[in-house]
């Protein structure tokens, strides 16, 4: 049996990793066509880049505060991510707005997720907002990125109930369980030829969406 070919992921954060110690755990698995070729951080020393050097990974810092301006860094940045080949690049908690230039460049090839429901809540305190507008149901969101800030076309969504008694902190630990959930099916779904990005519209074997995916069609529930 010929070996099966792995896509190449750069996955780009800010942060302690969260989402990423999901992909990594499932890209050690075996189980995956994926390889994690470089963890990239905007900001030195974080948890995250730790992360990546237990598996095994190349972590790589490119602190955004030693460019002059955002399309500076971002030039820089692309240019350390094109090193590594990759086919998919993953932002997982990268807290950057990203230029017209850059979405372009990975178009069809960038992931992000995003705490809420897309179109709803998008930008930050997503938590916050949700419960402030008294929201029955919360949840998350991978999407395809485009120079929209959070209004690329979204792949699939999982959802939580918002609960009497949650507090921002509650809600958020309820959807990050799924978001770890979340990231890794989407992204084996691209690396097995099932997703892609045609204009602004995301095919699924063979299909036009005409709404996004529900995670809970695709996984037993946890626990």
């Amino acid at each position: 049996m010929s070996a099966v070919h792995k896509i190449r992921l750069v996955v780009l954060i800010s942060g302690r990793g969260s989402n990423l110690q999901a992909i990594l755990d499932q890209a050690a698995s075996g189980e995956w066509p994926v390889e994690v070729a470089a963890v990239i951080s905007n900001r030195p020393g974080v948890q995250g880049l730790e992360r990546a050097r237990q598996a095994g990974v190349l972590a790589l810092e490119l602190d955004h505060k030693l460019f002059a301006d955002r399309p500076e860094f971002e030039a820089a940045l692309i240019e350390l991510i094109d090193r590594y080949r990759p086919d998919l690049v993953i932002l997982a908690g990268f807290m950057r707005v990203l230029t017209p230039g850059f979405t372009e460049h990975y178009r069809g090839r960038l992931f992000n997720i995003h705490p809420s429901l897309l179109p709803r809540f998008r930008g930050l305190h997503t938590h916050e907002r949700a419960l402030a507008a008294g929201e029955t149901e919360h949840g998350a969101s991978i999407h395809f990125v485009t120079a929209e800030l959070d209004g690329g076309p979204v792949i699939v969504q999982a959802r939580v109930p918002v609960l009497p008694g949650d507090d921002p902190d509650t809600l958020a630990a309820r959807v990050l369980e799924q978001e770890h959930r979340l990231y890794p099916l989407a992204i084996r779904w691209f690396a097995e030829g099932r997703l892609r990005l045609d204009g602004e519209r995301v095919w699924f074997d063979g299909k036009p969406l005409a709404e996004p995916l529900r995670l809970e069609h695709f996984t037993a529930p946890a626990g």
